[in-house]
């Protein structure tokens, strides 16, 4: 019987036949924490008792949540977690960075074969390249730092292919809500999703990585798209010390689902308030009232994302209504959108940049709306507080979503923008 991607990649990581519903303890390339975790893995590492990282140079923190700091407590944190990075030698990505999914593939931490682990569950996101990556607590995580090791349940699996092109103005992340509508949130809990087809293929790498930083949006364990010639030419160039081990899925793989969809009969999706799963076409919210809108994340902060919005913007002004916060998902993003005039045509409409990082999305600083208030987001959550605020109400969208309703001052089709 064949095997599926994860059945494959773990086998590999345990040094032995696995398959789906085995348990296993595996070897770990790369493990990491952001700021709002990694406090707790300093504690926990040096509770262990262990006096040194098991590889300096496969374990990084990231400060991207709240950068720069908001409060005191925060930069206390900060400074804690500088000292430890300092005092053992290890990898800090600091303010300005970016955020920690997109500057650690950005960096070559990650290649097609890894196993992955991040103290963030939007880890998933390096499946992209075709790696097995997956967000633990940071207990866990401290685990991975001391052996470089970690144990796993081999998930079974879900196939998702896609037929058809994207229709003018569709983009990935209206094709993954659309998904994760359809699904639900616990369509795929603890499930490895691998992702084919067609439209799939067509997508660039920052449209991938947008499909799989939302796979645990559904529940999923990792999401996967198969490494091909796009993955290893986006790879080409970065500082990457090893050789990659892709894999592939066998064709007799066993599958607990196979699902199909026609992206060409899919038009702009949203997520209501307040679940990911609440899709809703944009004819059924064309004219709603927003207070703000935010274009960055994880999810929907690179360098496409600001081009497709920029596009829109260029030559008119956010309405006079709106708060339009725009934050680049790295550093090296932001310098190329500087380089491509981009920034310019946002801030000349109206945008407010930020520091490259997590910006309103984490709702500890920048942006925080007020009680009442509605926000259009390309961010990956739209739950109660998310942006810091209960009270408030999230609206999902894709980039060019945001920037158009950004423009009309209420979520708007950006099909007529374009």
């Amino acid at each position: 019987m064949g095997k599926t991607i994860a059945e494959k990649i773990l086998s590999h990581h345990a040094g032995q036949d696995l398959k789906a519903g085995d348990f296993a303890v595996c070897d770990i390339d790369f493990c990491f924490g952001q700021d709002g975790t990694s406090g707790i893995i300093v504690d926990r590492f040096k509770a262990l008792g262990v006096k040194e990282a098991f590889d300096r140079n496969k374990f990084a923190i990231v400060i991207d949540h709240s950068a720069p700091s908001p409060n005191m407590g925060v930069s206390a944190v900060h400074k804690k977690l500088r000292d430890f990075s300092r005092d053992k030698g290890l990898l800090l990505y600091d303010i300005g960075c970016g955020v920690c999914h997109q500057v650690i593939p950005e960096k070559g931490h990650v290649l097609p074969g890894d196993l992955v682990l991040g103290a963030d569950s939007h880890t998933c996101t390096y499946g992209a390249l075709g790696a097995l990556s997956t967000g633990v607590g940071s207990t866990d995580l401290s685990i991975s730092l001391a052996c470089g090791k970690n144990w796993f349940k081999v998930p079974s699996s879900i196939k998702i292919v896609v037929a058809g092109n994207l229709p003018r103005g569709v983009y990935s992340k209206d094709l993954i809500l659309h998904i994760i509508g359809d699904l639900k949130a616990d369509g795929a809990t603890y499930k490895s999703v691998e992702f084919y087809g067609p439209c799939i293929e067509a997508l660039s790498m920052d449209a991938r990585f947008t499909i799989c930083n939302m796979g645990v949006e559904m529940g999923a364990k990792f999401s996967v798209i198969p490494a091909d010639k796009k993955t290893f030419a986006w790879l080409a160039g970065r500082n990457t010390m090893r050789k990659p081990n892709p894999q592939c899925a066998d064709k007799d793989a066993v599958y607990d689902l196979v699902k199909e969809y026609d992206a060409s009969r899919i038009g702009p999706q949203l997520a209501k308030p307040h679940t990911v799963d609440n899709n809703a076409e944009i004819e059924e919210l064309e004219g709603t009232h927003i207070d703000e809108a935010y274009l960055g994340t994880c999810t929907n902060g690179r360098l496409e994302d600001l081009e497709i919005a920029a596009k829109i913007l260029k030559g008119h002004k956010v309405h006079k209504d709106v708060r339009f916060i725009v934050a680049a998902a790295s550093k090296d993003i932001y310098l190329k959108a500087v380089e491509k005039g981009l920034i310019t045509v946002l801030v000349e409409a109206g945008a407010s940049v930020v520091t490259p990082g997590c910006g309103p999305c984490v709702g500890t600083h920048n942006g925080v709306p007020s009680s009442g208030e509605v926000v259009v987001s390309s961010a990956n959550r739209n739950f109660k507080g998310r942006m810091g605020n209960p009270e408030s109400y999230i609206y999902l969208a894709s980039p060019a979503t945001v920037a158009a309703s950004a423009l009309e001052g209420r979520i708007a089709d950006p099909r007529k923008h374009l």
